[in-house]
């Protein structure tokens, strides 16, 4: 018993001093809030992270005067690296509901941050500002364009929206979005093709089997081949590239079972 009540003693001695040790190291917390960041002269853009150029910043902080002055949208920029004003910028700029912030952090995993004031939701929703997010400020748009075109690029996209009255989806396809929408509208014709395939004597098209199936193709060519384009721009070209793929897809495993069984009678 004496034994057990030592060796407790001793658990709790060194639970202690753990904790001390680590309340002892433990930086202290730290208010981000840091005014001597702040220009002294009235700017839209506040570049610590040195991301734009002199002549980008300043026509910036003038395109966005003018901005404000015709919509009422205030936009703003603040790059930052290891240093940060904080919540002064709120102060510093007036930052309201009709308020857009864009914050650009080389430090994370995506360059662009926003906050948006509560106004901006019923124009432009929560969706918008992540897909805006993902495009612009992801490591390889910022690796091949530069973190100065994810700022102004996104920015634009955030303008025109607002001068249309408000937009679902981010406008524009990039490559590698429509290379996605190309698959899954080619994927969906390879299921309606396969589903499609005579199964009785005589029959030409099982298109029982392709109404059964139509949830899945239709899902994969419609909602993820189709609809993310004609949202996003309004060129025919990608369109009519997915219409292709699909048909294609359909064709070749609608033929497929042809094809095999007449390289097997040759044989």
């Amino acid at each position: 018993m004496h034994t057990l009540r030592v060796r407790r003693l001793l658990q709790g001695l060194m639970a202690l001093m753990v904790v001390l040790s680590v309340w002892t190291i433990a930086p202290a917390a730290q208010a981000y809030n840091n005014p001597d960041l702040l220009p002294d002269h009235p700017t839209n853009v506040i570049d610590l992270a040195n991301e734009l150029t002199t002549i980008q910043e300043e026509t910036l902080s003038e395109d966005l005067t003018n901005f404000e002055a015709k919509t009422g949208w205030k936009l703003r920029v603040l790059t930052q690296s290891d240093r940060t004003p904080g919540t002064a910028v709120k102060q510093f700029w007036g930052l309201d509901d009709k308020s857009v912030l864009l914050v650009a952090d080389p430090r994370g995993g995506n360059l662009l941050n926003f906050s948006v004031g509560d106004d901006l939701y019923p124009l432009l929703s929560r969706t918008f500002w992540i897909e805006l997010q993902t495009r612009f400020g992801n490591q390889f748009f910022v690796r091949d364009n530069g973190g100065d075109q994810a700022i102004l690029q996104a920015l634009e996209s955030v303008k025109g929206c607002l001068l249309q009255g408000g937009c679902s989806v981010v406008p524009g396809l990039p490559r590698e979005q429509w290379l996605l929408t190309l698959i899954t509208s080619t994927v969906g014709g390879l299921v309606f093709g396969f589903a499609a395939q005579p199964r009785k004597e005589g029959q030409i098209f099982a298109w029982q089997w392709a109404l059964i199936f139509s949830p899945l193709w239709g899902i994969l060519f419609l909602a993820f081949g189709v609809g993310p384009v004609v949202t996003r721009t309004s060129e025919w070209l990608p369109l009519f590239r997915n219409v292709a793929g699909f048909a294609i897809g359909a064709l070749v495993a609608f033929l497929a079972p042809s094809f095999a069984r007449s390289s097997t009678s040759e044989t």
